[in-house]
């Protein structure tokens, strides 16, 4: 930089050079400052030539260049051995990694923010990396490298090239192939294979190498590895969620998981599941497995634990689930966050024809008694009551002192207790008339704010936090005593049912359900309704059954409005929280948190009357020419899984 001054002795310098800091990569960064602006041209111009520099396509690496040489003579088995006898950067090495083996863009030296954890540019993660692989060959456990491979890979996606090229490079040529600590860089593969795929050009890559190992080592360790891994590639799609502890365990021995299945009732099923195992494919096994294959009914995986569930989509992989659950930190006790996968009805298209003997009928009771816990089943007191007899006949058999008797809130809808309660202690009592207020006193609405701080607003704070401790204590007495109440009138109905079965006490149950006229479809509660007719409402439900859509006030039997499907020309969510349904010349809006669960059921109705109509069945529901061309989602989700259908076979 001294050379800035002019020829002409004496003179100043052309540029005055001030260096700064950067938070570049560079260690010094130089500000140019000159008296006369046209001096700085040719530096702008050098300025601008960097940065087209810079947008342009990396150099090749000599890495990528004997990879295509690879691929166009791999054919030639001679040719390939000459590649790799004379090319050490393709064979397993002992020393660092000083320069990434596949290029990057020369903008790519940024740091880089991913969920809150802090990368260096990939070119020195790539670096980092290589050196995590070689402390893989002395590590006690692997796992946690493993899975912290996995998660850079999946967090910066550049990587996942760089790395799959990285393990092909160690387990080519190496010293000693058939020891323990060759055999974690096959492992980790074999968990790279199962969660992210490489490019095109590196998977080819990839499968030559394989094969080439397997016909170098046929019946060795790397052959059955390198079998597993070629099958798993042809199944693979990107995970959701890096594995888990005992999936990486169970990949690096090519074995399978157990997973629990529970279905209504305290059934369950433990079934065999692969990285690649989806919700569709549980569904079909745990169908044939409980012999409902032939049921009209559809079914579904739900994600559940005591306090929420939801459907599990069709494509999502089971092993991202149970991921998930692993993964899910909550405040609440271990008992109500224990998480669960539940097989469980999902569509009800036909209630009237399952034999009570069979494993359906006992979903189907199972279900609706979780509506009636969960207070989504319209019924009188009394009908409560004898559902909650009946269902303590068919768990316990007939009344004994000796059995203890399960909580009321697994029997009785705790929401119609405490309605009981508030509306005993809502009667206003009669307060004496304010003497001042007739004489014309002024209201407290006069004095200037904070005027009476700490004497006339803390004596009023401290009574309404008395009146209110003191209110609650009244309620929890109450609620004590409403409980105690129906339980012993609970009791005395069961006593009455002395002699019932299993099979009656279900069938009476179910018979005094059926008497809601929507019984059999799902509700869900929405914040607010409003229609193009000028229909307003607020804290609805909104049921979705085999026939029609319907609105219902929450605790009420009759339905407020009603569509069938012949009738509903579209549907489909217009923002984030809002769903929005077309039945004939009116619009419907609805403000609810439920839109992906929501679309799903409907789609997969839908889906069930045509597939009924393509059989020449008769579903029982008219869908006119017109509604089939018009059937359309509104607006583009914002994410695809939103229009993806359940876990159901359609």
């Amino acid at each position: 930089m001294s050379r800035a001054s002019s020829a002409e002795g004496g003179s100043e310098p052309f540029f005055h050079f001030h260096c700064v800091s950067s938070l570049r990569k560079f260690d010094r960064v130089f500000v140019l400052k000159d008296k006369q602006n046209s001096n700085l041209v040719w530096f702008w111009c050098g300025l601008k030539f960097l940065k087209i520099i810079d947008t342009k396509s990396p150099v090749e690496t000599p890495t990528q260049l004997l990879i295509r040489d690879i691929e166009e003579n791999k054919f030639n088995p001679e040719v390939v051995e000459h590649i790799y006898e004379h090319n050490p950067i393709l064979k397993y090495t002992q020393g660092p990694l000083y320069a990434p083996l596949l290029p990057f863009p020369y903008g790519s030296v940024e740091h880089t923010y991913h969920s809150g954890k802090g990368y260096g540019s990939v070119r020195e993660e790539a670096v980092r990396i290589f050196n995590c692989l070689q402390q893989l060959e002395s590590v006690r456990e692997p796992v946690p490298i493993i899975q912290g491979v996995l998660q850079t890979c999946l967090d910066l996606r550049p990587l996942r090239d760089e790395v799959y090229c990285q393990l092909v490079k160690q387990t080519s040529y190496t010293p000693s192939p058939y020891t323990a600590a060759h055999l974690r860089y096959w492992q980790l593969l074999t968990c790279m294979s199962c969660t992210f795929l490489p490019g095109p050009t590196v998977l080819k890559y990839l499968r030559f190498h394989l094969k080439r190992i397997q016909s170098q080592s046929p019946e060795s360790e790397m052959d059955n590895y390198a079998s597993f891994i070629s099958e798993a590639l042809d199944k693979t799609k990107c995970r959701e969620c890096v594995p888990s502890w005992e999936e990486i365990q169970m990949l690096m021995s090519r074995q399978e998981m157990l997973c629990t299945v529970h279905y209504p009732g305290p059934g369950s099923c433990q079934l065999y599941i692969s990285s690649h195992t989806t919700a569709n494919e549980v569904v079909r096994r745990m169908q044939e497995k409980l012999g409902l294959q032939d049921s009209k009914n559809t079914f579904a995986l739900y994600e559940q634990n005591a306090l929420w569930e939801q459907p599990v989509a069709g494509s999502a992989l089971i092993a991202d689930v149970l991921t998930r659950f692993k993964n899910i930190t909550t405040k609440e006790s271990e008992s109500k966050s224990q998480w669960k996968l539940c097989f469980k009805l999902y569509c009800l298209l036909d209630a009237d024809n399952i034999s009570v003997d069979s494993i359906e009928y006992l979903f189907l009771f199972e279900q609706c008694h979780d509506m009636v816990v969960r207070g989504q089943l319209p019924a009188c007191e009394e009908d409560l009551q004898a559902l909650a007899a009946l269902r303590l006949q068919c768990l316990m058999g007939d009344f004994s002192t000796h059995v203890p008797c399960p909580p009321l809130d697994e029997l009785y809808p705790g929401r119609m207790l405490e309605t009981q309660v508030l509306v005993s202690l809502s009667t206003p009592q009669a307060m004496p008339p304010c003497k001042g207020a007739a004489q014309g006193c002024p209201t407290m609405q006069r004095f200037p704010t904070g005027l009476l701080a700490g004497t006339l607003w803390s004596h009023t704070a401290t009574v309404a936090h008395k009146q209110k401790v003191e209110q609650d204590i009244r309620l929890r007495s109450r609620l004590k005593e409403e409980a105690a109440a129906v339980m012993a009138s609970i009791l005395e109905r069961w006593k009455g049912l002395a002699g019932y079965n299993r099979r009656d006490s279900m069938a009476a149950y179910l018979a005094i359900a059926r008497q809601w006229s929507g019984f059999g479809c799902t509700l869900y509660e929405v914040d607010f309704y409003i229609s193009s007719t000028g229909s307003f409402s607020q804290k609805l439900w909104l049921g979705v059954a085999a026939t029609s859509v319907s609105l219902y006030k929450q605790g009420e039997s009759e339905a407020l409005e009603s569509f069938p499907y012949g009738q509903i020309c579209s549907y489909g969510v217009s923002d984030s929280n809002t769903f929005k349904i077309t039945a004939g010349d009116r619009d419907l809006l609805f403000e609810t948190n439920k839109l992906t669960e929501i679309m799903q059921l409907m789609n997969a109705y839908f889906n069930a009357i045509h597939r009924q109509r393509g059989k020449g069945e008769d579903p029982d529901i008219t869908i006119t020419e017109s509604t089939e061309m018009s059937f359309r989602h509104l607006a583009p989700t914002p994410t695809p899984t939103l229009l993806e259908l359940p876990s159901h076979p359609v």
